[in-house]
């Protein structure tokens, strides 16, 4: 979603609204207080004290009539500054209706790592492996009101507080399991405070909706270190004896044996950039997919299975101008394929 730079504004009580070009919503029940200052763009810093449960969000509110199918691709690029004093979750949130449901992907959490209950299964994305809960909230307060409904949790198994949160591959894991998505209501950035204090300031908050920034009017260019440069593997130059173009499960590139690879020059203006690469394995194997600037090793992409996934490889070091950037099979133990689909450069 393209940002809009606007004055900041500070709220202290229940309110939904727009701001920045994200819809936001602060909401607190009963005891404790609680501020959020929304900055711009999906940016956000907040503060709570001795509340029984608050949240803080910036994101997209949707009108209940398409799927996330009917939306498209959804992904969340983020960073923030997350000090939890008891229990919170850095969170994407959201809702979806028939069925209703609350959901939640939770990269970080204070004393306590929700929701606690059965697991279901898992899955492996965006650098990480996330437990997948359903709970069941009976007579609790909704976006319809007081309801009984489902919650949906995606719980990382390691904290972090930045990175990209692949939103449309949960929605597509839980479905996979059982766990039916609705037409969407909302998909938001959220800091969660529940019987605790805290603060937080989220630094970094872009929603991408259908895999591309675009949409409507051209927004003012972004300042140079927010530049994503996306670059599809099928355009990419090939090397290696089996490399060759597929369709399935998305339009890109396999890589089936050692030393077959992609690459293609970049010109770099800065000397440090983070890589995503969405790709997936041919199986249940973990595949492996090494990336090369300027022929130099700067580490390993991962995919755990076939479900098509997206790793980022943060803060990798190399020189200016136009370098090559290449990502090869180097392990290859003939158990598993590598399937590439984009990488984007931050």
């Amino acid at each position: 979603m393209p940002a809009v730079n606007v004055h900041a504004q500070t709220i202290t009580s229940n309110e939904i609204g727009t701001h920045g070009g994200y819809d936001y919503e602060f909401w607190k029940d009963s005891g404790g207080s609680g501020s959020m200052t929304l900055n711009s763009g999906g940016t956000f810093s907040a503060q709570w004290s001795n509340v029984n449960n608050i949240l803080f969000r910036k994101g997209k509110k949707f009108d209940e009539t398409q799927t996330h199918q009917q939306i498209g691709n959804m992904s969340i690029d983020y960073s923030a500054n997350f000090n939890p004093n008891g229990n919170a979750y850095l969170t994407v949130y959201g809702w979806a209706v028939d069925p209703l449901v609350e959901f939640y992907i939770v990269d970080s959490w204070g004393t306590w790592r929700p929701p606690g209950g059965t697991r279901k299964g898992t899955v492996t994305v965006d650098g990480g492996t996330y437990d997948i809960y359903e709970t069941t909230r009976t007579n609790q307060p909704s976006i319809k009101g007081t309801a009984t409904f489902q919650q949906y949790w995606s719980v990382r198994t390691s904290k972090r507080t930045s990175g990209t949160i692949s939103v449309s591959e949960h929605f597509r894991a839980w479905e996979r399991l059982g766990m039916p998505m609705g037409k969407m209501y909302e998909v938001a950035l959220t800091v969660e405070g529940y019987q605790s204090s805290g603060s937080a300031s989220v630094t970094r908050n872009n929603l991408t909706i259908g895999g591309s920034s675009g949409g409507g009017s051209t927004p003012p260019p972004p300042p140079p270190a927010n530049t994503v440069t996306r670059v599809e593997a099928e355009n990419m130059t090939k090397s290696g004896q089996y490399t060759g173009n597929i369709s399935s499960p998305f339009n890109g590139v396999a890589l089936y044996a050692n030393n077959d690879s992609v690459r293609f020059t970049h010109n770099f203006t800065k000397n440090n950039s983070s890589f995503s690469l969405r790709g997936a394995s041919d199986n249940n194997n973990m595949a492996r997919v090494d990336l090369r600037v300027g022929g130099q090793h700067k580490g390993t992409f991962y995919y755990g299975g076939p479900h098509p996934a997206v790793y980022t490889i943060d803060n990798v070091s190399h020189g200016t101008g136009n370098q090559v950037v290449e990502l090869i099979v180097t392990a290859d133990n003939n158990t598993w394929d590598a399937f590439l689909d984009y990488i984007e450069i931050r």
